[in-house]
């Protein structure tokens, strides 16, 4: 009996090891399944989600996949959220980057201004076209004239532009289409929209009133934080007096919007709206004088609507008759190389170094070509080739060269000289085809601003 005892023992420590060893086993296996199973979904996962994908409304999908600049400020953007909104809203010139936009929230440079035309028009919003319908403009001489295409042209197939706008024939007044132009820019990197401005109930010869659109623009650019600042054109009776009653119109109706631009001015240790002023030659700079110097007499200056004021550099001569009036800096707005003296690159350094040792500003316009031959069609000679990019790459690197205080864009979105660089896409029509982007696709440029504006950030 002892033995069978000893035997029914062993026999259940056998049957105990074995049973320890099924349920070990299963466990085993369960864990295994388990582990697989998550790797899966996280492979699915990864596939699912690219590197930069921004979702643009009426935009596709835009994958930074050839920039590694646009990469890395991508994730540096985590860092910088902190920054405080309140020195955000009067324009500090460092990089910002915005925790509003849905995709990526990429950074912008509030030192980099583009140019932004608030002109057009559709029968959908604003019952007929507005630009997009332009004329053709006739030479001066009526025998070169005779040579080349009048009348005007008919969209939304046949605009008023070489290039064609990705949003169609668009109006400026529809909120879709602004929200998304400020998405574009700020995946431009440009932190501030000079605006093309006329005073209330005034406009361009093809134009509407876009004054009564600020409102609009200064909300969508606040949610994306980007910035406004106001591109002066020659309204109706422009000179010093009238120009100093706008300024306080726009100050007054608009100061307290935290979309409106103010840069720091070191000089006056303070923040200060930036106005382009177009044309300015003009008014004649002793007329100017006498708003922008702090002896004239209707001085703007140390008043609560003082502000940075930068005159058009076209000729030599205006290097002078700009600081002479008074004006706070320079820019040169034309994106045509050689095409005059403030707009050449080669002049870049030279007007940098007078405007240094006038305590004044200079602020280079770059652009990424130029082609007006849908509305000026005698005018090829000014035509500059996008170069497939290269042309822009390069006025961009000239501009930074010189380490200016701020650079200047021409343009987001003035497709009728062909400088835009909203998004385009190709078309044809039985009689014309129209200028793309290549097979770098529609936001191309939008890139490589993006690509260059982010080095600039240096004191002037």
């Amino acid at each position: 009996m002892k033995v069978f005892g000893q035997r029914i023992s062993v026999l259940k420590l056998i049957l105990f090891v074995f049973v320890l060893f099924i349920i070990s086993s299963i466990l085993f296996i369960y864990y295994l399944d388990n582990q697989w199973n998550s790797d899966k979904i996280h492979s699915q996962e990864n596939q699912k989600n690219p590197v930069a994908v921004h979702n643009k409304g009426n935009l596709k999908k835009i994958i930074l996949t050839n920039q590694e600049d646009s990469v890395k400020e991508g994730k540096k953007q985590k860092l910088e959220m902190s920054q405080d909104a309140e020195k955000d809203s009067i324009g500090s010139p460092n990089m910002a980057s915005s925790k509003t936009v849905e995709p990526i929230g990429l950074p912008v440079n509030y030192d980099a201004h583009i140019f932004y035309y608030p002109w057009y028009g559709n029968p959908e919003h604003d019952d007929k076209y507005f630009h997009w319908f332009h004329p053709y403009l006739p030479h001066w001489d009526k025998v070169e004239a005779a040579k080349w295409p009048s009348g005007q042209h008919v969209p939304p197939d046949d605009v008023g532009a070489n290039y064609y706008p990705q949003l169609g024939p668009y109006s400026s007044s529809d909120p879709k289409v602004v929200e998304d132009h400020m998405k574009q820019i700020q995946l431009s990197g440009a932190g501030v929209l000079s605006v093309s401005w006329y005073p209330p109930n005034d406009a361009d010869n093809e134009g509407k009133n876009p004054d009564k659109l600020i409102p609009l623009i200064l909300d969508l650019a606040n949610k994306y934080h980007l910035k406004v600042a106001f591109h002066i054109e020659p309204f109706k009776g422009r000179d010093h007096n009238t120009l100093k009653t706008n300024i306080k119109y726009i100050v007054d109706t608009y100061g307290k919007h935290p979309g409106f631009y103010r840069h720091y001015d070191r000089l006056k240790k303070k923040h200060l709206p930036v106005y382009y002023i177009y044309d300015s030659y003009l008014v004649k700079s002793s007329d100017w004088a006498e708003l922008f110097t702090p002896t004239g007499s209707i001085s703007i200056r140390n008043s609560e609507y003082d502000g940075i004021f930068l005159g058009l550099l076209v000729e030599r001569q205006h290097k002078e008759s700009v600081a002479s009036a008074g004006f706070d800096g320079y820019y040169t707005y034309f994106a045509t190389d050689g095409f005059t003296y403030g707009s050449s690159w080669k002049n870049w350094r030279e007007i940098r170094k007078y405007a240094r040792g006038r305590k004044m500003m200079f602020v280079p316009s770059v652009g990424p070509g130029y082609i007006d031959t849908q509305v000026r069609p005698w005018n090829g000679k000014n035509t500059r080739s996008r170069q497939d990019g290269q042309y822009y790459k390069s006025a961009l690197q000239k501009a930074l060269d010189i380490n200016p205080s701020m650079i200047s864009i021409t343009s987001f979105n003035e497709w009728h000289e062909g400088t835009q660089i909203e998004t385009a896409v190709p078309k044809a029509t039985d009689s014309f085809t129209y200028l793309d982007y290549g097979p770098q696709g529609p936001e191309y440029y939008l890139n490589i601003t993006r690509q260059y504006v982010s080095k600039l950030n240096k004191e002037d």
